[in-house]
């Protein structure tokens, strides 16, 4: 059978209510570890207007905790999930990492001082990274092609609501807990959801693709019937057992030596990198960490930052539904290029914004740009730089590959994160916010200049392209294509 013959007809499929049934379970409790992503990364944001007294914070040890849990956390956590997917399968993974949330989250919740908070955030960032890895790779791998761009991001829905419940909680528990320790009820309410992941995933099984590249194609197939019809499911596994087939005799039995010796994986390889380090530069965790610090430093009480914050979730959620939506509809690379172009104008308005003489007026209009940031962001970019990555790497080499590019990911959003106050104190937030929108020009040309288009293929068809173009020429879906 050739590899290509599903190609342009992921549209239309029906399946029974069974197969949906599987894929919903299996979205919403894999996609717990992307909950658990936002809401790591956005309740510091809160607890840290009550953390700075109770353990004595200086402005190095605030931008310790808070970039500790991205750099060396998340950062190396990626390279870990990579090595557990790709070793024990998408489905040990993530266990690992519901783990490492659980522990993480009660260490923070009871920290003393601020080497045991680090040493918390830091095996956060573990979770963090390994999850942000490994739950777009399951998905993606799990995911028939036509639901493919839906279901991974999902993901990033389930992260920016791990935020909007972040802030909402900070709010909430702000509101009721009339004490300095309330940071700690906002850090520990992690562990219920990390329980949750742990426990769900038990009830999954691992990926058809994983099996197969093992050689354990019985369980491919056995996978591949929990959501497809027979006559999809048969196609599909023809596909993936003769691509693993292949895959596996030319494997060089590590990924490194597939990298030196496939000049085409190193290419994708340099481009999920520069897709990853886009992502970040858009600024967008400047705005989840440091919201209420900024809307603070204009004039607003703490209360009253907080609450405003919770705007910006509301606001991330809204911009990734209709993320998923426009996903089905349109083009990749369209709307990546929407999305730097909007958010180069919006970090413009910002860097104006704070010209403006003191006042209210000020205030909000601050808020209103760093909205705008947001939903550029995640309507147009986040989601889709999730998709990307978990669309555009070979099978024998995907996890190792997902891992390089989100640890080059957190490393980014480390060092900005880590460099935004110094900045601020020395340049000014006009200047800083007015290096971010040239930033964003740049890699809106780095887009249009690399990106690939992947709607429309399976992994499979992809791979294919990529082996014999590079891939900045894959620039079109294939025709007819309306899913995925």
């Amino acid at each position: 059978m050739s590899i290509h013959s599903s190609r342009g007809t992921s549209t239309g499929v029906q399946r029974s209510p069974a197969h949906n049934r599987f894929l919903v379970k299996l979205t919403v409790i894999s996609t717990l570890g992307g909950l658990l992503f936002g809401y790591d990364t956005g309740v510091i944001s809160g607890a840290l207007l009550y953390m700075r007294d109770d353990l004595a914070l200086t402005p190095f040890t605030e931008a310790v905790v808070v970039s500790s849990l991205l750099f060396p956390g998340a950062a190396f956590g990626a390279l870990l999930g990579g090595k557990l997917a790709d070793a024990f399968g998408r489905k040990g993974s993530l266990l690992v990492c519901a783990g490492l949330f659980l522990t993480g989250a009660l260490i923070t919740a009871v920290a003393p001082n601020v080497a045991i908070m680090t040493t918390g955030r830091i095996l956060l960032g573990f979770g963090v990274g390994a999850a942000a890895v490994t739950c777009p790779l399951y998905l993606a791998e799990m995911a028939p092609a036509d639901r493919r761009g839906r279901m991974v991001t999902i993901n990033e829905l389930m992260i920016v609501t791990g935020q909007f419940l972040a802030f909402a909680m900070n709010a909430l528990l702000d509101a009721v807990i009339e004490d300095a320790n309330v940071w700690r009820w906002m850090l520990g309410v992690a562990t219920v959801p990390a329980v949750a992941l742990f426990v769900g995933m038990f009830f999954l099984p691992d990926s058809p693709r994983w099996y197969a590249v093992r050689g354990r194609l019985p369980e491919t197939r056995r996978v591949l019937g929990l959501s497809r019809d027979p006559a999809e499911a048969a196609e599909e596994y023809n596909v993936i057992a003769e691509h693993a087939k292949r895959d596996v005799n030319e494997d060089k039995g590590a990924a490194l030596r597939d990298l030196r010796a496939f000049p085409w994986m190193r290419r994708i390889l340099w481009i999920g990198c520069g897709l990853a380090t886009v992502q970040q530069a858009t600024g967008i965790n400047t705005v989840n960490y440091y919201a209420p610090t900024i809307l603070e430093s204009t004039g607003l009480g703490a209360s009253a930052s907080l609450i405003l914050t919770i705007t910006v979730g509301v606001v991330g959620i809204i911009g990734t539904i209709l993320g998923i939506v426009l996903i089905g509809r349109i083009n990749r690379r369209p709307l990546l290029l929407t999305g730097f172009t909007g958010v180069a104008a919006g970090h413009g308005v910002l860097a104006l914004s704070f010209l403006l003489p003191g006042s209210g007026f000020r205030s909000y209009l601050i808020l209103a740009a760093m909205l705008f940031v947001v939903f550029f962001v995640q309507t147009f970019i986040g989601t889709l730089v999730w998709l990307l990555l978990s669309e555009i790497f070979p099978m024998t080499i995907r996890g190792f590959a997902m891992g390089i590019a989100v640890f080059v990911l957190w490393t980014v959003n480390a060092a900005i994160s880590f460099a935004f106050p110094p900045l601020v104190a020395t340049l000014g937030a006009s200047l800083t916010f007015g290096l971010f929108a040239l930033v964003n020009v740049g890699s809106l040309t780095f887009v249009m200049k690399f990106a690939p288009e992947t709607r429309g293929r399976s992994l499979e068809e992809l791979e294919d392209d990529f082996r014999t173009h590079h891939p900045a020429e894959v620039r079109e879906a294939p025709v007819g294509v309306h899913g995925g």
